[in-house]
């Protein structure tokens, strides 16, 4: 049985969405395996920050963090804790991945290292 070994998130942009004053990101979480294959686990994640000439206020190091950000937990709502928060988000992908066959209980999941991977279109945009 395959085992997870990390989780990588992609970061690209949007340059439909994106001018000199706002930019737009997508992220997507993604399980990397011990086999070298790797498993989409959120797609459709990401966000926008805008402000008169937006490049000079973003850096690499300020969309890696917001990118670990947008995949992880999101915050609470309607009474829940932080940390009931986290279990939900680490909990769906245990179940996620159990969908395909890989088994790891949440804590185990929690654990695992977060690469972000920048497109070399926001690495250019963000130059």
């Amino acid at each position: 049985m395959a085992s997870v070994i990390g989780f990588i998130t992609y970061a690209d942009i949007d340059e439909t969405a994106s001018d000199a004053r706002q930019i737009s990101i997508s992220a997507r979480l993604e399980a990397e395996l011990a086999d070298g294959r790797r498993l989409i686990l959120l797609d459709h994640r990401g966000w926008s920050a805008s402000g008169s000439d937006i490049r000079t206020h973003i850096s690499v190091e300020d969309v890696v963090e917001t990118a670990r950000v947008v995949v992880g937990p999101d915050e609470p709502f309607e009474g829940k804790t932080h940390e009931q928060m986290a279990l939900d988000h680490w909990d769906s992908l245990a179940r996620t991945l159990k969908l395909q066959g890989i088994t790891l209980n949440p804590q185990e999941l929690e654990q695992l290292p977060n690469n972000v991977v920048l497109s070399e279109r926001l690495h250019e945009w963000t130059a």
